[in-house]
Parts: structure tokens; sequence; C-alpha cells
């Protein structure tokens, strides 16, 4: 298996590593965050289905943790693999730098990458806001 392209996309938060990464790891705080992902989430056992515009997705979220891990992982409509959505929120001087690792998924043109890289981007850009606006 050969690796698959990755772009780290970033972002700096005024806001503590630890208010951060509980917030990014509160699926109920997805829809708010990441709108270009889904717009409604709702529980699932110990899971949680989030409404997309290609289906229901099934989403499961890292559990707390003190190591600035604010992972999910998310299966498509209709099955198929999982996907890892890694994320890390490390200090930065007086706030946060908050990394996703975007993955090339299969069947994706350099546009279409540049594409998700940007909505990544954006979703990041609204959490920014949103968590500043709280502090």
């Amino acid at each position: 298996m050969a690796f698959r392209d990755v772009r780290f996309v970033h972002i700096d938060i005024a806001a503590p590593p630890a208010a951060v990464a509980a917030y990014l790891r509160d699926a109920r705080k997805l829809p708010d965050w990441a709108p270009n992902f889904g717009d409604q989430i709702r529980p699932d056992g110990d899971n949680w289905i989030m409404r997309t515009r290609t289906g229901p997705f099934r989403v499961r979220m890292v559990q707390d943790n003190d190591l600035g891990v604010a992972d999910h992982w998310v299966t498509p409509p209709g099955g198929g693999g999982e996907l890892h959505n890694a994320i890390r929120v490390t200090e930065n001087g007086a706030g946060s730098l908050v990394v996703f690792n975007l993955y090339r998924q299969d069947g994706f043109d350099d546009a279409r990458f540049d594409e998700d890289e940007a909505l990544v981007l954006a979703d990041l850009r609204r959490l920014k806001v949103l968590i500043e606006g709280e502090a």
C-alpha cells in the first residue's frame, strides 16, 4: 500500500489547548464549526449520525484525553471504509495551534484536493471565531 498525499491544514486560536481540544471532541458542536461536512448531528448509541449533503454519516469521536488529540472517524452512507480525521491541538505561545491532517481521498484530482483543503480551512476559521467568541 502506498502512502497517501496529506496536507496539514492549521490555524492558531487564542484559547488554551485543553479548552480547544474539549470543544473539538464535543460531537454536538461539530455542525457549528464544520458545516461544510454536515448541518445536524444526533446520538446513535456510543456514536453519532451526521446529516450531510450526501446522506447520513456515522461519526465516532475520540475519548476525552489530556494529549490534545481531537480525532474523529466518519463512515460514509452505504458503508465503505471508515475515514480517520486526525486533529491535534498543541500550545502555541499564549494560545493553541490546531492541525488537521487532510488526506487525499481516492479519486480526488489536484483540483478536488485543493477544494477539500479550502473547505477544511474555512471550517477551522469558523472554529476560531466560535472559540475566541466564547473566551
